[in-house]
């Protein structure tokens, strides 16, 4: 027992020291928990991911074989919301498996699922290198789809790269794998492929574009067709056969790499042209159907909005067309019932823009009817502008960098490029200095080049690229339209517009939302910019103004009444081109014309397709105006149209004519030499021009007139030194003197009595004037002759003097002229007679006889002499005092030929 005890206490004991090694258990039971957490987490973590998957795989659409089959049509409709067109009545040839060639399945196999035959509908080591690339470049970056997926995508899902629709994708494609044979799911692959034109399936391409059986195609075209999948329209062949033919011969390489073809062969299939095989452009399906031009340009859109199928989702598309605009711009085009053609293959391309919004609301892309998914003149063209490219590049860019106003002045000469290279004007004339606003109305590349110059390749190129002109580089010769790859119609329109849109920029659309068919939609409209500063887009288009306006070049598509601006433009040939074709320098490949109002925005190109076929001289290079001209018109019929309103940050100036620089005009400017342009409010012209300038009048002119020389003498006075004097004066209003001095004062002399003097003096100094300075002044009457009598002492007063102061007096008497009683006499004889009173009256008689004797003996004094002295006295005195007073009679006589006459007299 006692051992049994001993031996259990030992036990007990040897089990608690095994106890205390709890470091090496508690390890183990860490690594437990751990390996539990995970677990629990994995499983939580599963539990999650499954039923996310469940959450993401909701609502799919559910295999059914009805949606395996056929596509669903896509309407368009007009900006009234009126369905227009249909697009996607699908052109399919039907293949089944046992009729597709091998070589067809190994290309696209090679070029798209190469392990196609050994997945389950996901690619699972493709996929690891797309998630790869996605986490590097971001979600979307690119695909794993295997041929299964694509099927999955092109009839049943949207193309939108989430990740909901790419895990229902995934689910769909796992499915579709359990229901169908690889072979039926490639079956359903080939025929349901969009190969661009509104081709689907790989048998419709093959007669579409190489006009043959699928089974008759070489390798080389089944390279082609198996590369058009990825980007069906910019592997078009018939529109881009550069680009397909890169791309067929990617697709050759991955062919010889998995074995389906030799290095051979594909040497050999890539040295092909893509062109010589294809179907002539004459000899290929054209589908004329309604706004073919309007049309075209909504698919592109809708291609480039998102990676959806607008010939088989269903979609419903918003444009901007408007029907009334769309059937005039086709009579235009497709008739000669508004403007007649030279020829058929003359071509032209239109767009009608919203000035305001960029909505296109009508498109003519060529003078045939066969555009839609053929050459667009409206929008694929890409042409030199010539001289509409002026406002973008070069007077556009001065306004906006420079501030210049529209009266900057420049000299039109002939200059050479910056590289020494020559070049004129249009017409072969320079015209000296002008403003940039005649300049431009008149098209003078001389200063369009000088403008380029002053702002600067760079700032040209910034400024025409925020308009939507795709300039990769720039050279002076740009600045009249020398463009080395040209532009459209449609983005010379948008450019244009941005200038009656106070400068704000959209880029031209027709498609405003795409409506999926589970009712989403998605917004297209693209974002409104501002370009330009609002005084830039301001004076440019009122400068445009003058380009329809007197002497500008454009006065062919001025509409009457209708605020419009507008530019036109041609190319030239170069001299080695015009001997090679043996045409008349006058000759050009293109012509165009771009305008505006502040409703629309027209561009008008005019040509050939090729641009070795010349618009001849005359009126076919002014085609491009009249269709400007009578669309603008048709649209603006009935509308009251806005002019352009001219913003704060302008200023209206007055400019004087031909200076240089350019100086405000004075207020002494003739009318006829003051223009009225436009400045950047505070960058007006500085200097006020003097030309005009009149000089300050003469002051303080007075005129008197001197008795005792018989002259009027005139004086003024003028505070500036150096000037000289024009001196004109006329006598009873007609002028007698025209003199010039340099001093301040003349002299007229025999000045005749009772006339009118007017005297003018005019300030003059440097070939300035004043404002004449006038007074006019009237010289007395003198003594009339009639009262004038010899004085031989003889005389006898036979006349009855009245004195209307004291009745009459007899004088009869006689006198001698030194009689003492000349003071009796001055008394008695004024009262009495003129005859004594007058005769001695030269004393102080004279002087009483003035004041009192002036009634009887002042009258007949005066008038008949009265003796020796009166003789005297009415001779001489009567000659100053007393003719006077005798002749008016004994008042005045009296009073003045007493006074003055007897004091003369007298002597």
């Amino acid at each position: 027992m006692a051992n049994n005890y001993k031996s259990r206490e030992e036990r007990r004991q040897q089990l608690n020291k095994t106890g205390k090694k709890k470091p090496a258990n508690s390890k183990y039971g860490l690594f437990k928990k751990i390996f539990l957490i995970l677990i629990a987490i994995g499983i939580a973590g599963m539990l999650s991911g499954v039923a996310t998957f469940a959450y993401l795989v909701q609502g799919a659409p559910k295999l059914e074989k009805k949606m395996l089959k056929d596509p669903i049509p896509s309407k368009i409709l007009d900006i009234n919301n009126n369905p227009i067109r249909e697009v996607g009545s699908i052109k399919r040839d039907y293949v089944d498996y046992k009729d597709i060639p091998k070589l067809v399945e190994d290309a696209f196999l090679a070029t798209e699922d190469v392990r196609f035959y050994h997945h389950h509908g996901i690619d699972l080591i493709r996929l690891g290198g797309a998630v790869i690339a996605n986490v590097t470049d971001g979600f979307g970056a690119e695909g794993a789809s295997t041929i299964t997926q694509q099927v999955v995508k092109n009839y049943l899902l949207s193309n939108d790269k989430t990740i909901k629709r790419k895990v229902q994708e995934a689910w769909l494609s796992y499915q579709l794998e359990q229901k169908y044979t690889k072979q039926e799911i490639f079956e359903m692959y080939v025929n349901k492929i969009y190969m661009s034109r509104g081709v689907h399936g790989v048998a419709t391409a093959a007669k579409e574009y190489f006009g043959k059986d699928l089974k008759d195609l070489e390798l080389h075209e089944v390279a082609l067709l198996a590369g058009m999948p990825q980007s069906p329209n910019n592997y078009n062949p018939f529109e881009h056969p550069d680009r397909a033919e890169r791309r067929r011969n990617i697709v050759l390489s991955p062919m010889n790499q998995h074995g389906f073809i030799s290095k051979e062969q594909m040497k050999e299939a890539q040295s092909i042209p893509v062109e010589s095989s294809l179907i002539p452009e004459d000899k290929r399906q054209k589908d004329s159907k309604p706004y073919d031009s309007f049309v075209d340009a909504v698919i592109e859109e809708v291609n480039k909005a998102g990676d959806f199928d607008i010939f088989s989702d269903g979609l419903t598309i918003y444009t901007t067309l408007d029907r009334d605009a769309q059937d005039y711009v086709d009579k235009m085009m497709f008739t000669t019932d508004v403007v007649q053609f030279p020829d058929e293959k003359f071509q032209a391309g239109i767009v009608l823009l919203d000035t305001k919004t960029g909505e296109i609301r009508a498109i003519g892309g060529g003078r045939n009817k066969d555009v839609q998914r053929g050459f667009n003149y409206a929008t694929d063209i890409k042409r030199q502008p010539g001289s509409t490219i002026k406002p973008i590049l070069d007077y556009g860019p001065a306004i906006e960098y420079k501030q210049w106003g529209t009266y900057h002045m420049l000299e039109d000469k002939e200059i050479k490029f910056s590289n020494g290279k020559e070049f004129g004007n249009w017409n072969d004339k320079y015209d000296g200095w002008m403003t940039i606003r005649q300049a431009l109305a008149k098209s003078k590349n001389t200063i369009a080049v000088q403008t380029l110059q002053a702002v600067g390749t760079d700032k040209a190129k910034d400024f025409a690229v925020n308009l939507g002109i795709p300039l990769k580089e720039i050279y002076e010769s740009y600045a009249i339209g020398g463009l080395k790859y040209g532009v459209s119609p449609v983005q010379m329109a948008g450019a244009y517009s941005a200038f009656g849109n106070n400068g704000f920029y959209t880029k031209p659309y027709t498609v405003k939302k795409i409506q999926f068919r589970d009712g989403t939609e998605i917004d297209t409209t693209p974002e409104t910019k501002v370009v330009m500063k609002d005084y830039t887009a301001f004076m440019v288009t009122d400068m445009l103004k003058s380009v329809l306006g007197p002497g500008g070049t454009g006065t062919m598509a001025k509409i009457p009444g209708l605020p419009a601006a507008g530019k036109t433009g041609t190319t030239n040939y170069t001299d080695d081109e015009l001997k090679k074709l043996n045409i008349s320098e006058k000759s050009v490949p293109d012509a165009w014309f771009a305008g505006y109002t502040t409703d629309y925005t027209i561009a008008v190109w005019t040509g050939y397709e090729s641009r070795n076929t010349p618009i001849k001289p005359g009126k076919d290079q002014k085609i491009a105006l009249l269709l400007y001209k009578n669309l603008m018109e048709h649209v603006s019929k009935g509308k009251k149209t806005a002019d352009f309103t001219m913003p704060k940050s302008v200023e209206k100036v007055r400019i004087e004519k031909g200076s240089i620089p350019a100086k405000l005009a004075s207020p002494y400017t003739p009318d006829s030499l003051v223009l009225y342009e436009y400045a950047v409010k505070g960058k007006k012209p500085k200097q006020v021009s003097q030309k005009f300038d009149k000089l300050v009048s003469p002051k303080g002119l007075t005129a008197q007139y001197n008795k005792e020389t018989n002259s009027i003498s005139a004086n003024w006075g003028y505070d500036e030194a150096g000037a000289s004097f024009a001196i004109k004066v006329a006598e009873n209003g007609n002028p007698v003197l025209s003199d010039e001095s340099n001093g301040t004062s003349f002299e007229i002399t025999n000045v005749k009595p009772e006339a009118i003097y007017t005297i003018s003096i005019t300030a003059l100094k440097d070939g300035k004037t004043s404002e004449p300075a006038s007074i006019s002044i009237k010289v007395p009457r003198t003594q009339s002759s009639g009262d004038e009598q010899k004085d031989d002492g003889n005389n006898k007063g036979n006349k009855d003097g009245k004195d209307k102061d004291k009745g009459k007096g007899n004088g009869t008497g006689t006198g001698g002229g030194g009689d003492d009683g000349g003071d009796d006499g001055g008394n008695t004889g004024g009262d009495d007679g003129g005859g004594t009173g007058g005769d001695d009256g030269g004393g102080t008689g004279g002087d009483d006889g003035g004041d009192t004797g002036g009634g009887t003996g002042g009258d007949t004094g005066g008038g008949t002499g009265g003796g020796t002295g009166g003789g005297t006295g009415g001779g001489t005195g009567g000659g100053t005092g007393g003719g006077t007073g005798g002749g008016t009679g004994g008042g005045t006589g009296g009073g003045t030929g007493g006074g003055t006459g007897g004091g003369t007299g007298g002597g």
